[in-house]
């Protein structure tokens, strides 16, 4: 099997630990998070410790598209780090990626970045309505995610579990975490409101957000609100929808 990795220069003290801990991936490390679709197991590798977040072998197709057509999740979730630190946005630092080719096209692949440890995410700003300057944290996001589409940035997966929130002193860093799909380009006006779609169900958050996206750009506050509701509202409806497939198709009536 054909091996490709890159590493981050800053990080080649690592480079024998993190290989071996690829390489036995399956019995080292401590598991991260749900694992849902991909496996992400954390481990100090000489007093740093590192994140690796192990994609799963994709469709025939798209192992032959990952192989030579298009890049890998992994490599682009590096070159997406790398770019989003360049332009002063946060993310866990990357460390380096990792793929693995047959004679198809693409069979494993590892992305591997400084496993950062966060205060929250915006997933307990929704639960938790009491949480300590909550509205302070919603407003300073919203100017984050104002500020990367100025920058011409679209994270397409803005999600509540994707941005991890730490707070600095008396103020609060985003990083944002799953980096794969992103596109840069210059953004139309209802491009930047969709992006708010899938982080919240709640309308009292949205009303926050509109608010201040209507402060930083200028546009009339209904305005913002009623497509940033109407696009909530329009993802939520088709995510219960999936929901309620998935739960039929799996359980039956």
């Amino acid at each position: 099997m054909k091996e490709n990795l890159y590493f981050n220069p800053k990080y080649s003290s690592l480079k024998e630990g993190i290989v071996s801990f690829i390489q036995n991936f399956d019995t080292e490390g401590e598991p991260f998070g749900n694992g849902n679709r991909n496996t992400i197991k954390v481990k100090e590798i000489e007093g740093i410790t590192v994140n690796v977040k192990s994609f799963k072998i994709p469709h025939l197709l798209n192992q032959f598209a990952y192989k030579y057509i298009r890049k890998s999740k992994a490599k682009r979730s590096f070159e997406n780090a790398n770019f989003l630190i360049a332009n002063g946005f946060g993310t866990p630092e990357p460390i380096a990626y990792f793929e693995y080719f047959n004679g198809v096209g693409l069979q494993k692949s590892f992305y591997v970045s400084v496993h950062l440890k966060c205060d929250l995410t915006f997933r307990e700003l929704i639960s938790n309505t009491t949480y300590p300057e909550r509205e302070i944290i919603i407003k300073e996001f919203t100017k984050f995610t104002y500020l990367l589409h100025e920058k011409g940035i679209l994270f397409k997966d803005h999600s509540p579990g994707n941005t991890l929130i730490k707070k600095i002193n008396n103020t609060y860093g985003f990083y944002l975490v799953d980096l794969n799909r992103m596109d840069f380009k210059t953004l139309t006006f209802e491009e930047r409101i969709r992006n708010f779609a899938r982080l919240t169900p709640k309308k009292e958050m949205v009303e926050i957000m509109s608010a201040e996206y209507a402060l930083l750009t200028g546009e009339n506050f209904s305005k913002v609100l009623d497509l940033m509701w109407k696009e909530t509202e329009a993802f939520q409806a088709k995510f219960q929808r999936k929901k309620r497939l998935k739960k039929k198709f799996l359980f039956g009536n």
